[in-house]
């Protein structure tokens, strides 16, 4: 079995080293967790300092270096990086859970990243000049240190999509993965550090509240970029508040899907709502996690939406023909099968679907089939939670102000989506709604990787950016005469 492992098993990168720890732990396969994948190194403290160092040396010239040189070094490792993409898919899958299609999609998507981000930079990076009779030029310039925090769910693009700006735009990296789900993201990694001087790309793995905390409290560290749940986004601020870093954080969501009375209930729609909702077997922030419907149209829309859970087949994502995987570990499958208990035991309908492509080993790994559950108020922890599976409350309303003041009772405001034949009334809704983008007919992502939209409220602390997130990892400053 221990031949089987990843190269990166066990591992961490400091300053151009790889490194070995004396504790390890192992990762486990979620759609038969007696599969042990590889093995996760136990970082220490005195590791993690080790890395800041690093990161402090190697930037003091790479801030310096010229920009067509960075974007050259990386659209050359995205060019090594696209040859590996076809070889790991299944490490993902089988660390991650996630199945065939969304794991290439993913990694494919990073390679994306660093073509685009590289192309961007060179026109973004140029002083601006302001009119005035002042001369004024905004200029930008490379922050220092960033810490990267990854999450278990979509450790690929939710990693990349900071790491390569960051260093992009003249920064030096220290990558926190999730203890869950490492290797691939080490893999590619390894890679990727490989164009670059030593220290400007470093990891440490192991305890999150141990190597968070100790990014966050070092002055050194002068940016946070974290994706996770809210409540270690608020640990995060508190560690990082007595040296005021930046914190560039995209949180949990619990986004509503609202389907009014002309919303048009067809087989295309129902599949959308479908893939906006059990996308990663719902371990996505911003998944569809409530849906309010029209009274009209409530009983069609369980119908339809129950129908259609029934043929999802469910099992190992290593299999082609499976359409939703297990969850992710052990502590979020605990949660949600807790919820679907409590919410039964409230009173709540659960209405399970789902084809179960090997019932034998159904119980070997995190698996949960696709639920509905109706009959539960708004107030029920149900719908006021974040439930990160493939379970979905539907509640109906009666009135447009009802529906908004609904959706929008929520400390998140991630997404939203609106269903509806009259796209004048979507905006209408997405002016009202508290997100931080709306959706009409259709519940997904941004394909183009330039934009990025942050949530509000408790989902997320960063700004709008149309540039690859390259601004969240630099300074502007302005210059004058």
């Amino acid at each position: 079995m221990i031949s089987t492992y990843p190269k990166v098993s066990g591992k961490f990168l400091i300053d151009g080293n790889w490194l070995e720890a004396d504790k390890k732990k192992e990762v486990i396969n979620p759609a038969n967790t007696q599969e042990v994948v590889g093995e996760v190194a136990l970082c220490t403290k005195e590791h993690v300092d080790k890395a800041i160092t690093a990161a402090v040396k190697a930037f003091e010239s790479w801030s310096q270096s010229d920009i067509h040189e960075r974007a050259a070094k990386m659209k050359e490792a995205a060019g090594a990086i696209e040859k590996i993409v076809e070889e790991n898919v299944n490490l993902l899958v089988r660390e991650n859970g996630k199945i065939l299609v969304e794991a290439k999609k993913d990694l494919l998507r990073c390679v994306d990243i660093m073509r685009e981000a590289s192309d961007e930079l060179l026109n973004w990076w140029q002083p601006e000049a302001l009119d005035g009779e002042q001369k004024v030029q905004i200029r930008r310039r490379p922050r220092g240190v960033t810490a990267v925090i990854s999450p278990w769910n979509s450790p690929m693009i939710l990693t990349f999509k900071r790491v390569i700006p960051a260093i992009l735009t003249g920064n030096t990296v220290i990558v926190k993965p999730a203890t869950s789900c490492p290797l691939t993201i080490m893999t590619f990694l390894e890679k990727v550090a490989s164009y670059f001087p030593n220290g400007v790309l470093n990891v440490v793995t192991g305890s999150g509240s141990l190597i968070g905390d100790a990014l966050c409290k070092d002055s050194s560290v002068r940016t946070v970029a974290f994706v996770g749940s809210t409540e270690t986004g608020k640990e995060i601020m508190k560690a990082s508040a007595s040296n005021v870093k930046n914190i560039f954080m995209e949180l949990g969501g619990n986004d509503a899907a609202i389907f009014l009375e002309d919303a048009k209930l067809d087989d295309e729609l129902i599949t959308k709502l479908r893939f906006g909702i059990l996308r990663a077997a719902g371990q996505v922030c911003s998944a569809v996690k409530r849906v309010y419907v029209h009274e009209s149209r409530y009983e069609e829309l369980v119908e339809k939406l129950r129908k259609k859970f029934q043929y999802i087949r469910v099992g190992n994502g290593i299999q082609p023909d499976v359409e939703m995987g297990p969850l992710n570990n052990q502590t979020q499958y605990e949660y949600v099968k807790g919820l679907i208990a409590r919410a039964k035991d409230t009173g709540a309908e659960v209405l399970t679907g789902g084809i179960k492509i090997d019932p034998d080993g159904w119980n070997d790994g995190y698996f949960i089939e696709p639920t509905i559950i109706t009959g539960v108020a708004q107030n029920s922890e149900i719908v006021q939670a974040e439930q990160f599976g493939p379970v979905i409350p539907i509640l109906s309303f009666q009135t447009n102000e009802e529906a908004i003041k609904l959706a929008n009772d929520s400390h998140f405001g991630l997404r939203a989506s609106v269903w509806t034949e009259n796209e004048e009334e979507a905006i209408m809704f997405a002016d009202q709604l508290e997100a931080g983008a709306v959706f009409i007919n259709n519940h997904t992502v941004f394909q183009d990787l330039h934009l990025d939209f942050p949530g509000l409220k408790e989902s997320g602390i960063s700004r709008e950016t149309r540039h690859c997130s390259l601004e969240f990892f630099a300074d502007t400053y302005g210059f004058a005469n």
